[in-house]
């Protein structure tokens, strides 16, 4: 059998079955103690830099803590296991006690993916997805990706608060069954991406500024708090290595790099990708992923794999539901045109002013291939960050859902569904964490102030309604209600997602490698037709309306699809998607 293990310049090393090496980097403190349980406490050698070290006597299972200046004691900041939570103790583990089963997984190209956006704590922890496995692949998922796992304070949050982001949470799973997750993926042919978060850090057990002030850059500050310094070597290495974790020792086939426009060091990226490209073993896919506010189209020419593209979710959701507060003022002025553009060019902002921000936003992106971009109509974003976690289908009408649904899976973006839509889910999805306390109440009231500036909050009543974040109820409540895949609309919803998936690994996933866009002509409000040269020199064309008008089309082509039943010939029905292929002349 075969193991894999990444070593860290960072944290515990296990060097021999009883000798541990440990490093901490802590600038601010003059000395450092390591305390590991059942010894006495060791002062660690310092090299002048703030860098500490110490190798003693002591073996996978010893629990450990540093003592800083000021007599804190803290966890290892790059601890590979916090069994006890973020604010217990570090525990010495073995990487390679996990035997492999399918060591020789090399991944999938990028074109065949198809991405399901998952929540671990809601589907059951590490075991309970790996029981969901089989049904995902069955209806032609090829890619899991998991909303951030790394330690967080409490048993339950959506991982964006995490604070030790080697660790992955002890909530969901031990390091091996999260590696037993990963092979049993591979083994059913699906790639498994992580989201990770590097631009700030969680409100509760972050220790960092106690013994490394250096870790932050004081003179910047973003959305999240104060800025971590990327421009020091110590902390740009330790989120490169950080990557190199997930990708080396756990095998994660790619990362995507949550809210990468509040890492100020614009050149930390190249670093980045040069890095994981010396790493990674030859002929192994690796799929570097961005969340980017800035649409900055270079990084995607220099080699990172795709974006997620918010502006044609934006675009689609004002079609769909009429929705134009918040971000959605910076489409509600011509939703069809920015979707007609989203469509032929990737990003709607590709530099002109946004007006919600006061900025410039963007950069050119038309020459991108379109598999460049990852489409989506949900996610936990656009889902959760809504002040009653509404579902797309409690807010729009299904027949418009559905022709954008399909729109979604056969359009040559890279689709990305989120859980529990391929059943048409109407469980709501909220925002949750669980935090005790002073910040309990500052997280609860931060909430319903969040969405006060909406007319429909305005009042203290109705902001009431919000749920509180730190109820175990807002937790269960966000369970997807898997019962209803037996339902009726369930079983509609589970066969038109195998049905669209099953047509695009036909006719569009073989033909991706160098999709270019062939025009989008719009016919009305809400309705366009989008072409799309393929690499077979065939025509990939979608008619979509989202409109209550019918429109005629030029039908001179094969059919693959269309979601109205009994259309005539020659019409575009309000409220649909119509599918064709066509050779190029």
């Amino acid at each position: 059998m075969q193991t894999f293990r990444f070593r860290k310049a960072f944290g515990a090393e296990l060097e021999a079955e009883e000798r541990t090496a440990f490093t901490l980097w802590a600038p601010s403190s003059e000395e450092v103690f390591l305390e590991i349980e059942g010894m006495p406490a060791q002062k660690m050698n310092s090299d002048g830099h703030g860098h500490f070290s110490l190798t003693i006597a002591c073996g996978a299972g010893a629990r450990y803590f540093f003592r800083v200046s000021g007599g804190q004691s803290v966890p290892d900041p790059a601890s590979r296991s916090q069994p006890d939570g973020v604010l217990g103790p570090s525990v010495v583990i073995n990487p390679e006690s996990y035997h492999w089963q399918c060591p020789q997984w090399q991944g999938r190209p990028w074109n065949e993916a198809v991405i399901y956006e998952l929540h671990a704590g809601l589907l059951g922890g590490y075991r309970g997805i790996v029981l969901q496995l089989d049904e995902l692949a069955a209806l032609g998922i090829t890619v899991i990706e998991l909303m951030p796992i790394n330690s967080f304070g409490g048993s339950r949050n959506w991982g964006y608060d995490g604070v030790l982001p080697y660790a992955p949470a002890a909530s969901y799973g031990s390091p091996d069954e999260l590696k037993s997750l990963i092979d049993a993926a591979h083994a059913r042919g699906l790639m498994v991406l992580l989201d990770v978060v590097y631009n700030h850090f969680g409100p509760e057990g972050n220790f960092l500024p106690v013994y490394a002030e250096d870790f932050f850059d004081h003179e910047k500050n973003s959305t999240w708090g104060t800025d971590i310094a990327f421009d020091k070597p110590a902390v740009a290495n330790f989120f490169i290595e950080n990557v190199l974790y997930w990708l080396m020792e756990y095998r994660f086939d790619g990362v995507r790099i949550d809210a990468a426009s509040a890492i100020s060091d614009h050149a930390w990226f190249g670093a980045l990708r040069e890095r994981v490209e010396a790493t990674v073993e030859p002929g192994r896919y690796v799929h570097l992923i961005l969340e980017n506010e800035n649409n900055d189209a270079g990084l995607l020419r220099d080699g990172f794999t795709a974006q997620w593209n918010d502006d044609g979710h934006n675009a689609l959701h004002v079609l769909l539901t009429g929705e134009h507060e918040g971000y959605y003022k910076m489409f509600a002025k011509d939703p069809t045109q920015d979707l007609a553009r989203v469509l032929a060019e990737g990003f709607v902002y590709q530099g002109q002013f946004n007006p919600y921000s006061g900025k410039n936003r963007g950069m050119a992106s038309g020459d991108l291939s379109a598999t460049k971009f990852i489409l989506f109509l949900q996610n936990h974003d656009q889902t959760g960050n809504r002040a009653l976690g509404e579902r797309l289908l409690s807010l729009a009408k299904p027949e418009a859902v559905k022709a954008a649904y399909a729109l979604l899976l056969l359009s040559p973006m890279i689709p990305m569904i989120f859980m529990g839509e391929e059943w048409g889910c109407l469980t709501p999805f909220y925002f949750f964490c669980d935090f005790h306390g002073e910040l309990a109440e500052q997280v609860r009231e931060g909430r319903r102030k969040e969405f006060s500036q909406f007319p429909a909050f305005q009042d203290e009543k109705n902001r009431k309604r919000i749920p509180d974040p730190n109820a175990l109820e807002t937790f269960e409540a966000s369970l997807p209600e898997r019962t209803a895949r037996e339902t009726e609309n369930g079983k509609a919803w589970l066969a038109l997602t195998q049905q669209l998936l099953a047509l695009r690994r036909e006719w569009i996933i073989p033909y991706l490698h160098d999709v270019q866009s062939a025009g989008v002509h719009v016919l009305g409000h809400g309705a366009l037709c989008a072409r799309w040269q393929l690499d077979n020199r065939k025509i990939l064309t979608l008619f979509i309306n989202l409109s209550e008008k019918q429109y005629e089309i030029s039908e001179k082509y094969h059919l693959l699809y269309e979601s109205s039943e009994n259309r005539p010939a020659g019409l575009l029905p309000a409220l649909s998607l119509v599918a064709c292929v066509e050779d190029v002349p």
